[in-house]
């Protein structure tokens, strides 16, 4: 007989204010276990004040909130034990090592990482004894990493996660954070980063002022959004853009670079290929592109305001 498991997070008309100033209004959503939800919105969106509700270390004016069975407003040091949290910025004393670091974080929890396979997870298996102030800002983030793990969380808070990382490093972490999803453990993350939001999150949450706009899968998302799909070559010599054949949508013509905006994207790529066919004659970086998150997003949200709440 299968159990049914409880979500991780639930929300329901969440509403905080500060002031005259509307930070959330009336915001519901659920997080399922081990899901990787994107919280997403620009400045000022109420991104922050959601999370922080959630983590415990603001109180709310209105609506109800669940996080792995708890209150987090009520739910104390039970509720601490069973989530990490990873901020955007912390600081760490500068004459520890990173292992002697990791080992005190580990003895804070009744659920504890061995410190030294947390230290390898994060690609700092080599770095043990190095102190804290010889590491690059990429290697901090990671140490950040760690000791958002170091209690194995069921809930992950993650911000900002891969500020300062190389794309070398970037990828590492994503690795990391997809096989956490594998191991049970539920992640809510805050990124900038879309190609990020995109790689990793099963739903996507965008805020604007204070209120849900959009919440689904990134391709959801896209296509409640209806934006065009992108469909780009360069001419060949000799060719200028006028010889093209009639194609839907709109055309930008950049020196060689040709770029068309289109809703029918297949019918498009059809027409041209076998028009250039017909012609013996071959398109250069010839391309096809969806609209991706990144679009949806834009469109979603509008211009971003200049303040975080």
């Amino acid at each position: 007989m299968s159990t049914v498991r409880a979500p991780a997070i639930v929300v329901t008309e969440l509403s905080r204010s500060y002031g005259s100033l509307l930070a959330l209004d009336r915001v519901s959503f659920t997080v399922e276990v081990g899901q990787i939800v994107a919280l997403l919105g620009p400045n000022g969106a109420g991104k922050t004040t959601a999370v922080e509700i959630l983590e415990g270390y603001r109180h709310r004016d209105g609506g109800q909130v669940s996080v792995l069975g708890f209150d987090p407003a009520t739910g104390g040091r039970s509720y601490r034990e069973r989530i990490g949290i990873v901020l955007q910025t912390a600081g760490f004393e500068e004459e520890f090592t990173v292992g002697e670091l990791l080992r005190l974080q580990v003895s804070l929890y009744p659920r504890r990482l061995d410190p030294d396979e947390l230290a390898g997870l994060v690609g700092l298996g080599d770095r043990r004894r190095t102190r804290v102030k010889a590491l690059s800002g990429g290697q901090r983030r990671r140490l950040d990493l760690a000791l958002g793990l170091a209690g194995s969380p069921d809930l992950l808070f993650l911000d900002e996660p891969t500020t300062g990382f190389d794309p070398a490093a970037r990828h590492h972490a994503w690795e990391l954070i997809a096989r956490l999803r594998e191991l049970g453990t539920t992640i809510l993350l805050t990124t900038h980063y879309l190609e990020e939001a995109e790689r990793l999150a099963d739903r996507v949450a965008v805020l604007r002022a204070g209120r849900l706009v959009a919440w689904g899968t990134p391709g959801e998302l896209e296509d409640r959004c209806g934006l065009p799909s992108r469909l780009s070559f360069r001419l060949p010599a000799g060719l200028t853009a006028d010889r093209l054949p009639e194609l839907s949508g709109t055309r930008t013509v950049d020196g060689a670079r040709v770029v068309i905006h289109t809703h029918r994207a297949l019918a498009d790529t059809r027409l041209l290929t076998q028009w250039a066919t017909a012609h013996a004659l071959d398109l250069p970086a010839l391309t096809l592109t969806p609209p991706g998150l990144e679009a949806a997003y834009l469109s979603l949200t509008g211009e971003p305001t200049d303040d975080d709440r």
